[in-house]
């Protein structure tokens, strides 16, 4: 029998928090992983844990919202670790404020980075996918797809790929590529931490009043979104696509 290739990995916004912790996970699960963030030096953290645990890796900096960039960040990893079958669409960035005070810089920039960017990603990897009759996508929502105060922006951005998620799965699979999303809701992060602080409450009041809502009576860790990303990524989950997750400690649509 010849040994199945090992597949490639992309993971956009991981250099810290969940996109860190999903690279790392797919990086156990016998994935190659590019490390992509704003700027390559961010990532070599990430890339850093992965080599030394005996996986492959690397950084790559590149603005998802720039095509150009886009184009030539997927030409280094296709270069540097082969050509990618997966793609993780994790970068996002938040600019909250209510509808009166947003700005249209504000709005702009919240969903160049989720919708903007999560298409051109897709759009570049997909070609070595349909190539390799082989795929999976994988892109972050949240909790805040279902409305949010202050999070007009983030809001509409995550929503936008749940339907982005269902469109590609109908248009990909019948190349044998499958497109899921995942909601998360309270993870523990450098986000909310920075929510916390914005909010002007410790971490901890802001855990222990979030955590009394959630059903299983915790806040989630960024493993809990990597163990389903594995999933989703995983051999076995080729009939699942097109589908949203929510990983909130509860239900939530």
């Amino acid at each position: 029998m010849s040994e199945t290739p090992t597949r490639v990995a992309i993971v956009t916004g991981a250099a810290r928090g969940i996109g860190a912790a999903i690279a790392q996970r797919l990086s156990r699960d016998g994935l190659a992983v590019a490390v992509l963030d704003l700027e390559e030096a961010a990532a070599k953290g990430t890339v850093e844990a992965i080599t030394a645990a005996g996986g492959r890796a690397l950084a790559v900096g590149a603005d998802v919202a720039d095509p150009e960039q886009v184009t030539a960040a997927v030409a280094a990893v296709t270069e540097g670790l082969g050509a990618p079958t997966v793609l993780i669409n994790n970068a996002g960035i938040t600019r909250d404020n209510l509808l009166f005070k947003m700005s249209e810089a504000d709005w702009d920039s919240v969903i160049g980075v989720h919708l903007r960017g999560a298409f051109l990603m897709t759009r570049a990897v997909q070609k070595h996918m349909v190539d390799a009759g082989w795929g999976r996508i994988v892109n972050l929502s949240s909790t805040s797809a279902l409305g949010n105060r202050g999070q007009l922006n983030y809001s509409t951005a995550k929503a936008g790929l749940q339907g982005f998620t269902k469109t590609a799965a109908i248009e990909l699979g019948k190349f044998g590529v499958t497109a899921n999303c995942i909601a998360p809701g309270f993870i523990a992060s450098d986000m909310t931490r920075a929510t916390a602080a914005r909010m002007g409450k410790t971490w901890e009041e802001y855990v222990a009043a979030s955590s009394g809502v959630i059903p299983v009576g915790r806040v989630g860790e960024v493993d809990d979104i990597a163990h389903t990303v594995s999933f989703f990524v995983s051999e076995g989950a080729g009939f699942v696509s097109g589908q949203i997750i929510y990983v909130a400690g509860g239900p939530k649509a």
